[in-house]
């Protein structure tokens, strides 16, 4: 067992000590603030985290987006290339 880099005899010996210099009336109580303090370090974490990947996401699709608009022309830009094409196609027909 290793937690935060620290094995099951320094676990024991620092549960010893804190029974030793708190009491056994006190260390229950410690333990519950030791429990909610780390629950409360865990939400904030998994929150920041929420927060990050929605930014990631939100910048993928925008990123996404664009690349799909440059690669795709609209129907304005393809009714533009439609007629300029109609115009060249005359004047080479007019000029034969």
């Amino acid at each position: 067992m290793n937690i935060f880099g620290v094995g099951l005899p320094e676990v024991t010996v620092i549960l010893i000590l804190a029974l030793l210099i708190f009491g056994p009336k006190k260390l229950p109580e410690l333990g519950k603030q030791l429990g909610k303090t780390l629950k409360s370090l865990k939400k904030a974490s998994n929150e920041f985290q929420n927060e990050i990947d929605q930014v990631m996401n939100e910048e993928n699709k925008e990123e996404s987006t664009k690349s799909i608009e440059i690669n795709q022309p609209n129907a304005m830009n393809q009714e533009k290339l439609d007629s300029e094409n109609k115009n060249l196609s005359n004047k080479e027909n007019s000029n034969n």
